[in-house]
């Protein structure tokens, strides 16, 4: 597993111990050799090191790689475009190169993104998997990038399982994302260390979101099914509802202990949103037997507690 000190490695190491149990063994790895406090001791990968991971690959012959490993944030990715390149698609593509030629059997699950719909998005209708890529900026362009190298590599042998996730929120996700964001700053003004004030971008955006667990479970059943999937196979993994973000903002604060006013700041807005991003699930239902289990209100209460535990262990 590439990536596996992010958001959602330990979530995923968590699922396939769920559904596999002692039969499979894991290998999580991270950038930099480290040791993560839910995981352990993680062996140092750097994927835009060709050889590195070449010798890696050679090293384990893996059956599965669950390639994670590339920039969470959008923002980050579209400051630093080059990066981004470097490590969404040459990144991939070392990954895909070395098990074409060290590893041909291995299946190479590769989690890109549901922004890769970009511009696609505008019908307002949920996205299956032939919408039409359209991306919009770097962080997209370079997913985008490397789904279709790794769709075009399937043809000559590669087992590709191109994963496209919508947005996924839980414990643990860095306060960098609305959702969390959000809930810190309740967390923060009930405890009395911020104003009772949170102010805001567009809260008219539409959003589909689901919980990293429900998410993490699809990549682990996407590995359990990989023999029955075709090469190159894509899905979306998305909840099929979207909601305003002024809703899920409301939602939360009916929960808060105290009042808290919302302002708009101009200096939030980006004109570029889309009104409305939704994916449509189906195929991961049908393929993989996978449904989310977590409603919407259920992700909200995890996000806020865990903020809240931050908060209250902080003072």
């Amino acid at each position: 597993m590439t990536g596996a000190n992010g958001f959602v490695g330990p979530y995923v190491c968590e699922a396939i111990a769920q559904i596999f149990g002692r039969t499979a063994v894991t290998i999580p790895t991270a950038r930099d050799r480290c040791d993560d406090p839910l995981l352990g001791p993680l062996a140092g990968l750097d994927i835009t090191d060709p050889v590195a991971v070449d010798a890696a690959i050679t090293d384990v012959n893996p059956d599965v790689i669950i390639h994670l490993a590339g920039i969470a944030a959008p923002a980050v990715a579209n400051s630093d475009w080059k990066e981004a390149w470097r490590i969404h698609v040459s990144g991939t593509l070392n990954i895909a190169h070395a098990v074409l030629r060290r590893a041909p059997d291995c299946v190479l699950l590769s989690v890109g993104s549901g922004l890769v719909y970009g511009d696609s998005a505008r019908s307002g209708a949920p996205m299956d998997e032939a919408t039409l890529l359209a991306p919009m900026d770097e962080y997209a362009s370079t997913k985008a990038a490397a789904d279709l190298a790794l769709g075009a590599l399937a043809s000559r042998g590669l087992r590709a399982i191109r994963i496209r996730p919508f947005n996924h929120t839980g414990p643990r996700q860095s306060d960098g994302f609305f959702l969390p964001n959000m809930a810190m700053q309740i967390a923060r003004i009930e405890a009395g260390l911020q104003p009772p004030v949170i102010k805001v971008g567009n809260l008219e955006a539409e959003r589909d979101f689901l919980h990293v667990r429900d998410v993490a479970k699809a990549y682990a059943l996407a590995v359990r099914n990989a023999g029955s999937l075709p090469s190159g196979a894509i899905l979306n993994i998305a909840s099929g509802t979207a909601y305003k973000m002024r809703t899920l903002l409301d939602r939360l604060l009916a929960t808060a202990n105290v009042g808290i006013r919302v302002e708009q700041d101009p200096a939030r807005m980006r004109p570029a949103d889309l009104p409305r991003i939704v994916g449509n699930p189906g195929l991961a239902h049908r393929l993989l037997g996978w449904t989310p289990r977590y409603c919407i209100d259920e992700i909200l209460a995890e996000v806020l507690g865990h903020c809240r535990g931050i908060v209250s262990a902080q003072r």
